[in-house]
């Protein structure tokens, strides 16, 4: 049985008030909240635990060092890569992007393509333009659709013998789209691209299978999956794990130093250099524990119940426009109303503790194809309610009443 109320009383954070009302909380495709179970473990690892890792033959280093590569294993298992060498620790879906295009810099040759897609978040823009500007190599650009769909008959006449790469995320942060990326990437490698998949918003509501999907690269963020900020995953077969340099010199990365050579260490530690957010490491697994112990195909099941619940009830209020109509979607509604700035309405909602995102979600080409400043982004979890969203519509209305 999906007990909404019984998750939610795991989430402290969801019985606070803000500004005098209960909070709402819908901000969920920025970062979600954190369970007591993972806030737990962070304590724990700092009230006895709290030791760096790898390194020592103390009792303390050797039980961090087990809790750390415990998580690391609990993330192959719950994406099943092949092995756990191929789970890269990062800061988060960001870091793991830069290290992936900084380490084709030697690699690609000018007049080799890139193609990403029109619904990308600028963390899956900004690090190909930089590698572009680099190498020599050229973007080219997926278009969308109305819809907010990716238009496939492009994209299949884009791909051709010098398509080298391929980025396309999972699913729109701004739009909830669902990407056809087992499509992308089986055409991707027929014309021999490799393709690196954002996986930051897919993870929340979607369990991915990096082998069954065949993805080169999956990457990812901790605190979208209720886990803690400044720690993610690069996922990548070891075959192109191995021929990339490193991302950054230092400790742990090295199998020998002197001063006249330096020899790398194997994955997964050549990517790892330094000390790591060790309880950030060891939260992200547990974080993966609760959730797979809720379920995700329950998880789904609910969340698609809001989202057709709340989809129904906004498209009521005059004047309100949804963007992002793909047919597959998760748990997220960007919405505009007619003569009022998103920014103006999200400020009157927070006035009644409903958090919601405004702007243009760091995917500004989505909102100049649509030729609009920006959106107001509801999006939900799994500890969300039907009760949460009436509130939303309630407050839409009173806030369009002052603003018209």
């Amino acid at each position: 049985m999906f007990d909404v109320n019984k998750i939610r009383s795991d989430f402290p954070i969801l019985s606070r008030k803000v500004n005098g009302q209960p909070l709402v909380y819908f901000d969920n495709a920025a970062t979600s909240q954190t369970p007591v179970q993972v806030i737990d473990v962070i304590t724990d690892y700092y009230t006895r635990l709290n030791s760096n890792i790898h390194r020592g033959v103390h009792k303390l280093s050797q039980e961090a060092t087990e809790a750390y590569e415990a998580a690391r294993k609990t993330i192959q298992n719950h994406f099943n890569a092949a092995h756990a060498h191929e789970i890269i620790f990062t800061a988060g879906t960001t870091e793991s992007i830069n290290l992936i295009a900084t380490g084709y810099t030697n690699i690609l040759q000018p007049g080799d393509e890139l193609l990403i897609s029109a619904l990308e978040h600028h963390s899956n823009i900004v690090p190909w333009q930089m590698l572009c500007e680099r190498t020599g190599a050229i973007l080219k650009v997926i278009p969308m659709t109305q819809l907010g769909t990716l238009d496939s008959n492009a994209f299949e006449t884009l791909l051709n013998e010098k398509t080298r790469l391929i980025f396309v995320n999972h699913v729109s942060n701004a739009l909830g789209t669902v990407n056809p990326i087992e499509e992308i990437i089986q055409k991707g490698h027929a014309v021999g691209a490799e393709v690196l998949i954002d996986g930051a918003q897919a993870c929340p509501h979607i369990k991915p299978d990096v082998q069954a999907l065949d993805a080169d690269y999956y990457v990812t963020s901790a605190h979208k999956l209720c886990g803690p900020t400044g720690v993610g995953m690069l996922y990548g077969k070891s075959s192109l794990l191995n021929q990339l340099p490193p991302y950054q010199g230092g400790g742990e990365m090295i199998a020998t130093v002197t001063f006249e050579k330096t020899t790398y260490a194997d994955l997964p530690h050549k990517f790892e250099a330094g000390t790591p957010n060790i309880a950030g490491g060891i939260a992200f697994g547990a974080a993966l524990d609760y959730m797979n112990s809720i379920g995700f195909e329950a998880i789904a099941t609910y969340e698609a119940t809001l989202l057709d619940y709340a989809t129904e009830a906004l498209l009521k209020i005059p004047g309100l426009k949804i963007y992002g109509e793909a047919p597959e979607k998760t748990a997220v509604i960007s919405f505009n109303v007619e003569g009022i700035h998103p920014y103006d309405i999200g400020s009157i909602l927070d006035q009644m503790g409903i958090a919601v995102r405004t702007g243009h979600h760091c995917a500004q080409p989505i909102m100049d194809f649509y030729q609009i400043p920006g959106t107001i982004r509801a999006s939900f979890s799994f500890y969300n309610t039907k009760e949460e969203i009436d509130r939303l519509v309630v407050g839409l209305q009173k806030a369009i009443a002052m603003l018209q």
